[in-house]
């Protein structure tokens, strides 16, 4: 005796399904791979955020603080500014060269014409994240 389906259609129903269930699986890998990819892009977009705020701080600080003269022998750094609470991963180093007006040219050890370029660069993990580059004129 023949089902209601013809000998023709046996097993197309579990082909069906398992087709389905194929689809249904390839759906989810992609919808997870793009989650997985739009979480790194935000993260790092957020590490990006952090360490160009921590920068433009720095830069800032320094840009508020007296002029440090490099011709004067007992002459310090810029005061380092220990990133905020929760920040701890990020480290900030801060470079001040005296260059020339004239030439914009870096000049020899010890001396000091009243500009420098300020070079501030964050790390995330020891990771290079932003340099941001300004100047300092002694007035």
């Amino acid at each position: 005796m023949v089902g209601s389906f013809g000998s023709k259609e046996k097993g197309m129903l579990m082909i069906e399904a398992l087709m389905a269930l194929a689809l249904l699986g390839l759906i989810a890998a992609v919808f997870l791979g793009a989650l997985g990819t739009a979480n790194k892009a935000t993260l790092i977009a957020d590490e990006q955020t952090t360490a160009e705020s921590l920068a433009r701080s720095r830069m800032e600080h320094i840009k508020i603080s007296s002029y440090i003269n490099f011709s004067d022998p007992e002459h310090g750094d810029y005061e380092l500014v220990t990133p905020p609470d929760g920040y701890d991963w990020y480290s900030v180093e801060v470079i001040a060269t005296p260059i020339d007006p004239d030439t914009g040219q870096s000049l020899s050890l010890g001396e000091d014409l009243g500009l420098q370029k300020i070079t501030v660069s964050v790390k995330h993990y020891d990771k290079e994240v932003v340099t941001l580059e300004g100047y300092k004129v002694d007035r």
